[in-house]
């Protein structure tokens, strides 16, 4: 089953294996920027899982039905200014 979490900020979503299946990007200004990282210490260091991209609001990105495996953590960077959902587990 997979959980979500909203958030407005660059976060630690999860420590620990799990899946993304995708994020829902509600607003932003600013030209905000994503990038995903497998890290469990919030380290830009680790694997990314997806490179940083730029976001626009009322947009879904890194949609995978399936979800793609982590095995670290879930860390997102967020540059600038954006309120998102990131479904995972």
């Amino acid at each position: 089953m997979a959980n979500f979490k909203q958030i407005a900020a660059t976060d630690q979503v999860k420590i620990g294996g799990g899946k993304i299946f995708g994020i829902f990007v509600s607003s932003g200004s600013s030209s905000p920027t994503l990038a995903v990282y497998d890290s469990a210490t919030a380290s830009t260091d680790d694997p990314k899982i997806a490179n940083t991209f730029a976001v626009a609001a009322a947009t879904q990105y890194l949609s995978f039905p399936n979800g793609i495996f982590f095995s670290k953590g879930l860390y997102i960077v967020l540059a600038n200014t954006a309120a998102f959902t990131v479904v995972y587990e």
